[in-house]
């Protein structure tokens, strides 16, 4: 028994649009898009009556992807919760990126939320952690040459 590789990490997001707008102007591609419902989702995801809208996202070449997914049925009733970086359970996604500085500037422009200065670890990394769209933390880290 073994785990071969992560297949995809899923992000519940109430604006789908707005939410996949940021990862593509991040540099992530779409994959797929579809919709599901139906009794089989119903019982996969432990709930009734679901509907939900899908985006797939990922690096060129990528085996992993971001699903970005919206419940349409049934809705999350307390909304979107906001949390930090020590906040317990999943937290952020870090993303290895080229010319981090150039990302921050451009991310500043759109309006994203930069909660901390971009900071660089030892000599191996330049790191700055964003808050994108609906809470979603991302970690970008850049590795020094």
């Amino acid at each position: 028994m073994k785990i071969n590789r992560i297949d995809h990490i899923s992000i519940n997001v109430h604006n789908l649009y707005e939410a996949k707008t940021f990862f593509v102007d991040l540099g992530l591609e779409v994959q797929a898009e579809w919709e599901l419902d139906g009794e089989q989702l119903d019982r996969i995801v432990g709930l009734n009556g679901v509907k939900t809208s899908c985006v797939g996202l990922g690096m060129p070449g990528g085996e992993a992807w971001i699903e970005l997914v919206n419940f349409n049925a049934p809705p999350d009733e307390k909304g979107i919760q906001p949390s930090f970086a020590n906040t317990l359970g999943i937290r952020h996604i870090c993303f290895n990126v080229e010319d981090l500085d150039a990302i921050i500037s451009k991310l500043k422009k759109r309006g994203t939320e930069i909660f901390s200065e971009i900071e660089q670890y030892e000599d191996s990394y330049k790191l700055c952690y964003v808050r994108g769209p609906e809470g979603i933390i991302l970690e970008l880290a850049e590795k020094i040459r």
